[in-house]
């Protein structure tokens, strides 16, 4: 059974600094694209950085500057560094990765999502 764990979420001040950390588990045979989304109460779910298997990455013009994603493809693990933290950066953050289980007929991909992690952005 493949799964997503995160963790390093919580209260920050303004101008802090946080790293989220998204690791997959299970039986897998390759993972290609691995994301971050952010959903604040009463909106909804919105891409915050995405990252290809060779390591291209993209940002919301939102975070561009501040936010920095990356992976170990050894670790399974993608990770968000995230600078300069703004109150309109609080939210639940939520990885997403495609992974290709191990044993996979035609190596189907699957979408995974993490369980989510609280970003609190508040004096």
């Amino acid at each position: 059974q493949v799964q997503l764990v995160e963790s390093g979420g919580g209260l920050v001040q303004p101008g802090g600094s946080l790293t989220l950390s998204c690791a997959a588990s299970g039986s897998i045979f390759s993972i290609n694209a691995m994301r971050w989304y952010r959903q604040a109460p009463g909106t909804g779910r919105d891409l915050v950085a995405s990252i290809t298997s060779d390591g291209n990455a993209n940002y919301a013009d939102s975070v561009k500057g501040r936010f920095t994603i990356s992976r170990d493809n050894a670790k399974n693990t993608v990770y968000l560094q995230m600078n300069s933290l703004k109150g309109e950066d609080t939210a639940v953050y939520y990885c997403y990765a495609g992974i290709i289980p191990s044993g996979t007929t035609w190596r189907r991909q699957y979408v995974y999502w993490g369980q989510g992690t609280q970003v609190t952005v508040s004096s």
